[in-house]
């Protein structure tokens, strides 16, 4: 089935035609019909599938149709998402399909000043999309009334549960009519998000789109043993290889982010780091140039990355591995999107071999190991551009980053 042969407004339609989409995917396929029913969605798609748009087709199609039939002012939709970033992502999804509607969409988020969102607020928004934080803010000052709520959605539902957010979405629910649709997608499912997701929803539609393999078919693996203080060598002889191409970067914290950017600055290499602790105007111009491709290679931790759409993302380098199997999924689900091809490159020290194991477990197959030998480990130390390093700062680091990453280690332990 084609995009045109549904029944949704004619606004709609060219908006998908001008994004050159022909067929929904299959979430879309899935998702779109009986969210035009009214009926709840409990859908559960890797990343990369096209959820958003899996909702925002269907929800701006009801939307316009009550619009036309002058219907009460107030927000008719809340989707609630777990970061600034991914609220932005989806406020650009919606405003781009809704651009020939009469629907209004905003979002707000902390990290700004909230007069400007509160005088939208005042003038009428159709579609809010907002962060658990600034949104319970602007409730609790009588800024936002969320009583007219027709359709709640919660995206990358499983993320919130991971970042704590389980309560304040409890809370939201005093604040929305019982009588409303609920559409909840997630990329993994497990008990407890089963639970929060069966309390929320009435009698849901369940949709399951989950291959065999986590992770997208276009999307090659490789995996390389590096040394913890070698790996910021092979990236940067990794990068200088591939000058013209876009590179994501993970790494396990805030503080490894700010050390490998460093660790390319005196390497002539120009990178950005995004991060919980950068401001929110920094993130934003950040993205901003990760997207346009003015800024070739971008350093993440998983939280700030999660769920983002960035176009063109050749390579994901895990420069440290992830903390889960599940992490691993959703980091190399920044490359491959679409039709694209994308390739994923693990560096993996000693220490950090057990997780190895359990992301393999979870992808159900091994990953393909680059051979590296030892004349060849040793050539990419020989030729760093490193110039004049402070090789005793450098050991300082290296055991700094060893006894951090044990102490997680041991942490994660104790709490199973």
């Amino acid at each position: 089935m084609k995009f045109e042969e549904y029944r949704i407004a004619e606004g709609i339609k060219t908006s998908i035609e001008k994004l050159g989409y022909k067929k929904p995917t299959d979430i879309q396929y899935k998702s779109i019909p009986p969210i035009l029913k009214g009926e709840d969605v409990l859908a559960i798609a890797q990343t990369g599938t096209g959820k958003t748009a899996a909702f925002a087709i269907p929800i701006l199609h009801i939307l316009q149709e009550r619009k036309l039939g002058s219907r009460p002012d107030g927000v008719k939709c809340l989707v609630m998402a777990p970061t600034h970033e991914l609220a932005l992502q989806i406020e650009q999804t919606f405003k781009t399909l809704g651009k020939h509607t009469r629907v209004v969409t905003y979002c707000i988020h902390g990290g700004v000043d909230q007069e400007p969102q509160i005088k939208q607020l005042e003038k009428g928004v159709d579609i809010l999309i907002a962060t658990p934080g600034r949104m319970f803010d602007l409730v609790s000052q009588g800024a936002l009334n969320l009583k007219r709520v027709e359709i709640l959605v919660l995206d990358e539902a499983d993320h919130m549960l991971d970042l704590g957010f389980i309560k304040d979405i409890r809370d939201l629910m005093k604040h929305l009519p019982k009588k409303r649709q609920t559409l909840f997608f997630s990329a993994t499912i497990n008990e407890e998000i089963k639970d929060l997701a069966y309390s929320l929803v009435t009698r849901a539609i369940r949709i399951q789109i989950s291959p065999k393999d986590p992770v997208a078919k276009n999307i090659e693996h490789a995996i390389a043993f590096i040394e913890m203080d070698d790996k910021r060598f092979f990236l940067e002889r990794f990068i200088k290889q591939h000058e013209d191409q876009k590179i994501l970067v993970f790494v396990r914290t805030k503080v490894r982010a700010e050390r490998v950017k460093k660790a390319m600055e005196r390497v002539d290499i120009l990178s950005d780091t995004i991060h919980s602790d950068r401001e929110q105007k920094e993130r934003k111009s950040v993205m901003q140039g990760f997207r346009s491709g003015d800024l070739k290679i971008l350093i993440a931790t998983d939280v700030s990355a999660r769920g983002i759409d960035i176009p063109n993302v050749e390579y994901v380098i895990n420069y440290d591995m992830p903390e889960t199997g599940e992490n691993y999924v959703h980091r190399v689900g920044r490359t491959g999107r679409g039709s694209q091809k994308g390739q994923a490159l693990s560096f993996c020290a000693e220490e950090e071999k057990p997780v190895l194991a359990e992301i393999e477990e979870n992808l159900g197959k091994p990953i393909q190991r680059m051979e590296v030998t030892n004349d060849d480990y040793q050539y990419t130390l020989d030729i760093s551009d490193a110039k004049a390093n402070n090789w005793q700062q450098l050991i300082k680091d290296a055991d700094k980053e060893k006894a951090e990453f044990e102490a997680k280690r041991s942490k994660r332990r104790k709490k199973r």
